[in-house]
């Protein structure tokens, strides 16, 4: 069985490259957090500090991305404090530039 199709809520085709930006609907956004909190997850090697710190993403548009963490953080860290949290609604937040607020648009 196929993955149904998203629904494309917004699409951008550049005619110089043809590659396409398109806004796709979702149903939520699924984060995994520690003891009930955000975290950020940044892994690096001991050994070197080439190539640097890679901070790695905690939160996913699709559920099983975010259970699929949370198991192997639980399973590397030997706990069950790593959760999925569904997030639907929050806070909206605007760019804060010292002078005023503002939206950017790119």
């Amino acid at each position: 069985m196929s993955r149904p199709k998203p629904v494309v809520i917004k699409e951008f085709i550049d005619k110089k490259t043809y590659k396409s930006e398109q806004v796709l609907q979702a149903e939520a956004i699924w984060a995994v957090f520690y003891e009930n909190s955000p975290f950020n997850l940044k892994s690096s090697n001991v050994l070197t500090s080439y190539p640097g710190p890679k901070y790695k993403k905690t939160s996913f548009s699709n559920p099983g991305h975010a259970h699929n963490l949370a198991k192997k953080l639980n399973d590397l860290f030997d706990t069950d404090e790593f959760t999925v949290v569904k997030l639907t609604a929050g806070e909206t937040v605007y760019e804060w530039t010292g002078k005023k607020h503002t939206l950017k648009y790119s």
